[in-house]
């Protein structure tokens, strides 16, 4: 095989290397982000008390309310 040849097939297998780093890279993006999609909608938080009404100075109330 001639210099060229050589440099020729090692720069193919760098880029063949680089596009499969880069479809990996995203492939992990795109599942982390389709993960935190569905734990954002499986987990619903209980209800917890607090002052349903404008009260003394210190406590705090829902915007509004689910509950």
């Amino acid at each position: 095989m001639s210099a060229t040849g050589a440099a020729k097939l090692l720069g193919m297998r760098w880029r063949t290397v680089a596009l499969l780093a880069v479809g990996a890279g995203l492939a992990v993006l795109i599942a982390a982000n389709a993960h935190l999609v569905y734990v954002a909608f499986q987990s619903q938080p209980d209800c917890v008390p607090h002052t349903k009404s404008a009260g003394e100075p210190g406590t705090f109330r829902a915007a509004r309310s689910a509950c």
